[in-house]
């Protein structure tokens, strides 16, 4: 009798828990149903709304300086290590240490006074950065009159890994720029991950901005981008063939074309020697042959110094000879505009786990089409 009893105890209990089971099954694809029917899905081109004014425009002969810094969405400082790295947090900093970032972000964008100013991962309310916009936030905090555009590129009301969850994320790239921006684009690139990733990853794209020169009929056309990290080689190609087909098609019709950002990847022709992989599971950045480019461009990273860092760790007690370095953040530039320096500024990733990369060019005056000549300019909807 008491055999009886004990196999229908058992058999009532192995029923709860695949009663159980199969509820938390049900559960976990009615989530995984609704990040589906609610994924971002952007168009393959989509219009971009432009904030502020202004009615500067560059003049041929003019230096024009730019700025591209991924500022981690201000929870990236020294203090940080990230799950997708090899380190232990999934949320890294606290929301002071978040706000404490952020102004010393803006502080260093009011000292270096750029002319144009291409930022990434920048949040604009998500629960990594508590709900702060920090698009906003910098445009607020930083001085100058100036036009600033903003792409998402990852927008998921709920991302549901790991323990603790990452959460609500949205976020994207911002471009300021002293000269006016007379039409912005996202165009969207390829997307290396399959469903269900897919839902749960970023949605990379190219920010296009345009700005009209002075006594030219041609634009400046300033592209911000953030390229894929941790897809496989084949993926990461594909990014990068899509843009060198934007890059090309504007270089196609007269304009001056710059493209910066986090590339993720290393080029070809920067020498790492001074950055070896100090660990087997450590990431390692895939490289790009710039000379599958052709003559029209030329690829620009400073391996002078390091342009990010390796986040399995806090960086502000570490070995500092010995940690993990990069050189992934860079430039493309067009070979109608004169190249007069790069340089990565040293910061020692205090506020972020990138440092800035700073690109200044000149528009020599033999390639400037003087409105008097009589030709006509293109319009938007030629160079758009």
């Amino acid at each position: 009798m008491r055999s009886d009893r004990h196999k229908k105890k058992n058999h009532r209990l192995a029923k709860f828990l695949l009663k159980l089971l199969a509820f938390i099954l049900f559960l976990a694809a009615c989530f995984v149903a609704a990040l589906t029917v609610f994924e971002y899905s952007p168009e393959p081109s989509e219009i971009i709304s432009i904030a502020g004014t202004s009615s500067a425009h560059p003049n041929a002969g003019e230096t024009i300086k730019i700025l591209s810094w991924n500022i981690g969405y201000g929870a990236l400082g020294d203090n940080a290590s990230f799950f997708l790295d090899g380190g232990k947090d999934v949320i890294t900093s606290e929301e002071e240490r978040v706000n404490a970032n952020l102004d010393a972000i803006a502080s260093y964008l009011d000292s270096e006074r750029a002319d144009i100013t291409l930022l990434q991962e920048v949040d604009k309310s998500s629960k990594r950065s508590y709900g702060i916009n920090e698009s906003h936030y910098i445009l607020e905090n930083t001085e100058g009159a100036y036009t600033a555009t903003f792409a998402i590129n990852y927008k998921v009301f709920y991302v549901p890994y790991p323990i603790p969850p990452l959460g609500k994320v949205n976020a994207g790239l911002l471009t300021t720029s002293v000269y006016d921006i007379n039409f912005s684009r996202r165009a969207s690139l390829p997307n290396p991950f399959s469903w269900p990733m897919r839902i749960v990853n970023l949605d990379r794209c190219l920010m296009i901005d345009r700005i009209s020169i002075n006594g030219s009929n041609k634009d400046l056309v300033v592209i911000n981008l953030h390229l894929e990290a941790y897809a496989d080689s084949e993926g990461n190609a594909e990014q990068i063939k899509a843009m060198m087909e934007v890059l090309e098609e504007e270089y196609a019709k007269g304009n001056y074309v710059i493209a910066g950002g986090d590339f993720n990847q290393t080029f070809s022709s920067v020498d790492l020697s001074k950055y070896p992989k100090q660990g087997k599971r450590n990431w390692e950045a895939s490289i790009v042959d710039v000379t599958t480019f052709g003559s029209n461009w030329t690829a620009l990273m400073d391996s002078s110094v390091p342009s990010c860092r390796l986040l399995n760790k806090p960086y502000v007690d570490a070995d500092k000879d010995t940690f993990q370095y990069y050189v992934i953040d860079g430039f493309i530039v067009s070979n109608n505009l004169k190249i007069e320096s790069l340089h990565t500024k040293q910061l020692n990733f205090v506020n972020s786990d990138h440092n800035p990369v700073i690109l200044e060019v000149t528009i020599p005056f033999e390639e400037i089409v003087d409105e008097e000549s009589g030709e006509d300019g293109d319009d938007e909807s030629s160079n758009g």
